[in-house]
Parts: C-alpha cells; structure tokens; sequence
C-alpha cells in the first residue's frame, strides 16, 4: 500500500509539473514589438499676421470746396440697356455734376514731391449697375489698383493714356477683385467698357498721396499734410484745371476754393479763384 500511494503522489507531482510547461507551449506568441509610424508631417508655418496700420499724425489740413458759375451744360442722354444688371444706371451723363452750384468729381491734389508722405490707401474700382464706382480717384504712383465686377454681367475693364491702351482686363460677373499696375509716367488714365460704351472712370497718378476728390457738395479734405507752402490742381474731366497756393502749419487748417465754368471747358489751366 505504502508503495501504491507512493506511486500515486509521485504521479501528481510529475503531472503538476508538467502542467506549466504544457500551459507554456499552448500560449500564444510573444506580442511583436510596436510597428515604426511614419512621423507626422511638421505643421505649416501660419502666414505671418498683417502689421495693423499705424494710425496717420501730424501735420495739416487743407480743406475747401469747387464751385461751378453760371448754367451748367446739359446732360447727354445716355439709353438704357437691355441688361437687366444695369437696372438703377443713370440714364444722364455724369461727366459734369453740378448740386446748387456746387461740382462733384473734382480731384484736388498736392503737385510735387513731399517730404515724410503717409501711406497711400488701396485703390479700388467697382463695377456697380454697370457704372463704374468712383467715377474720379487719385493713386499714388507705383501704386496698384484693383478692379472688381460686382454686377451679373459680363464687363472689360480698358485702361487708356490718351489713345493707347495700358491694359484691357476682362471683368465675369461677380468677379472678384484684380490687382494691376499703372505706367508711372502716365498722369491720367480713363477706364472704359467696351461692352456698355457709356461707362467711364479716370485715375489720376500723383508723386504723393495728399488728394481728395470732391463730393456732391462741392467739398473736399486732404489731412496730414506736413507744414510747408503747396501748390494746389484741382482737375475734371471736361472743365480742365485750376491752381492754388496754400500754406499750410502743423496743426493748423487752410483753405482753398476752385470756381469752374462751361465758358473755358476743356482748357488746360483756368484762373485760379
């Protein structure tokens, strides 16, 4: 008997041992180690953030106000369009804008070089009910200006020194805005379309950004203009131009007015009022 159990207990002892190992060969595989990621990609560098405009100090104000004498010349009819994007255009000739005497769409600057000039502001060219929106601006030279098609309406935009073309941009509807150059030599460039004949605009180019274009009141403000003696041109389109001398102290205010008149239209120098 003692033999028996003895058998039997060492039996069980060779099983329990051999239970682990055969628990051991029925495991799994060992876990491979973690597959190599390929790195992320760095992050874009962010398009470094637009420095705020610092605000315009100093200087002088020249103010005033363009007059129109006598009766001012009737306006053209101009016929309407068939296209329904130029419903709300003017069907009169804008060229010459008189409110009880006073002209509109007169552009007033600063001849010459000056010294310490602010930063010219955008220049833009909308195309609203197939009119072109300001009709009359000034631009620094060198400066760009962008052209946009607010309208449903196919437009061109053809910019002209005289009787050559500069550029002739063509405008989708509701185009966004493009950017051009203008020659710096040229001193006035007209804006026209060929598809609506009765659209205009003109820019003037300028050494310096000290203009202002009047409004329909007749007035017109060019601040920050460093302390100095200046001499004024205030230019329409059909009328020519008129000269002032203005003197101007820091922080102080001038003025200066232009008279125009259908009796010396399209003269280049008038006299000065």
């Amino acid at each position: 008997m003692k033999l028996r159990t003895l058998g039997v207990a060492v039996l069980g002892v060779v099983g329990l041992a051999a239970l682990p190992a055969c628990q051991k060969e029925e495991s799994p595989p060992a876990a491979r180690g973690p597959v190599a990621q390929a790195p992320a990609p760095a992050p874009k560098p962010e398009a470094p953030a637009a420095e705020p405009a610092q605000p315009v100090t100093g200087g002088g104000t020249v103010q005033g106000t363009v007059t129109f004498k006598g009766t001012p010349p009737a306006p053209a009819a101009v016929k309407p369009s068939d296209d329904p994007a130029c419903d709300g255009m003017a069907l009169k000739d804008q060229s010459v804008l008189v409110t009880e005497g006073k002209l509109a769409n007169v552009l007033v600057r600063v001849r010459g070089l000056v010294p310490r000039s602010r930063p010219a502001q955008p220049a833009l060219i909308d195309q609203q009910k197939c009119t072109y929106t300001p009709r009359v601006q000034g631009v620094t030279a060198g400066q760009q200006v962008f052209i946009k098609n607010s309208d449903g309406t196919l437009h061109n935009a053809r910019a002209l020194t005289g009787s050559k073309t500069v550029f002739n941009v063509a405008q989708p509807p509701n185009a966004k805005a493009v950017p051009r150059n203008l020659p710096a030599e040229a001193e006035v460039i007209r804006f026209k379309c060929d598809i609506h004949p009765w659209m205009a605009a003109w820019v003037v180019v300028n050494p310096n950004p000290y203009f202002a274009t009047s409004g329909a009141d007749g007035s017109f403000s060019i601040e920050h203009l460093p302390a100095g003696t200046y001499t004024l041109e205030a230019w329409h389109e059909t009328l020519g131009t008129r000269t002032a001398e203005v003197t101007v102290t820091e922080g102080g205010t001038a003025t200066a007015s232009f008279e125009f008149s259908s009796e010396v239209a399209n003269t280049a120098q008038g006299g000065v009022k």
